[in-house]
């Protein structure tokens, strides 16, 4: 057994897949990644996510009351270190979407744009929580709609076997350990208990 630093305990816990917050207000859009969300309630369907103090994103989703959340695969590697390592809040008559050619479609229930090619897709309503918000930077929302590449997710279950490993292994989701480095989902196992 080897000890950890408590600066990087964090780490020990697989949290859930990295996923591209994406967020939109009076016209303004930004994109971000946030390795810290996960899921809090069932019905109705609630979330949590991490977003920092100085994120642009956070600035809009504070304004706008909604944003989405994006689970990118494997494919979408690099644009999750893109967008996770440039501040919208820097860019001058564009946005990231822009400048690196992401493509988006409307969501169904909110504002705030959904990236095409990624595996699921969470639209969410803020429940502000003030004390929350500030203290620590979390956010708690609503599920309001939610959608998934059938390819890879259906009758409420992930499904990354039995296809063409080379496709499908692309279409895995990525979690984010810190330092540029993803791992992908692994192997589904089954208990027999």
């Amino acid at each position: 057994m080897c000890r950890v630093e408590l600066s990087k305990a964090y780490r020990l816990l697989n949290h859930g897949p990295t996923v591209l917050v994406s967020s939109s207000y009076n016209g303004k859009q930004n994109i971000m990644a946030a390795a810290w969300a996960c899921a809090l309630d069932f019905d109705p369907p609630k979330i949590t996510v991490v977003i920092d103090k100085s994120a642009y994103t956070r600035e809009l989703i504070e304004a706008s009351g909604t944003f989405a959340i994006n689970v990118p695969c494997v494919a979408q590697i690099d644009i999750a270190r893109k967008v996770g390592t440039t501040s919208g809040r820097d860019l001058v008559d564009t946005d990231k979407f822009a400048l690196y050619g992401l493509e988006t479609f409307p969501a169904t229930e909110i504002d705030a744009p959904l990236l095409k090619d990624c595996v699921a897709w969470l639209e969410c309503k803020l429940i502000p929580e003030p004390h929350n918000q500030n203290t620590y930077d979390l956010f708690i929302a609503e599920v309001v709609a939610a959608h998934a590449d059938e390819r890879v997710f259906s009758n409420g279950h992930w499904h990354f076997e039995g296809h063409d490993k080379v496709e499908y292994d692309k279409l895995r989701t990525i979690h984010h350990i810190a330092g540029g480095a993803f791992f992908a989902t692994g192997i589904a196992l089954k208990s027999s208990v």
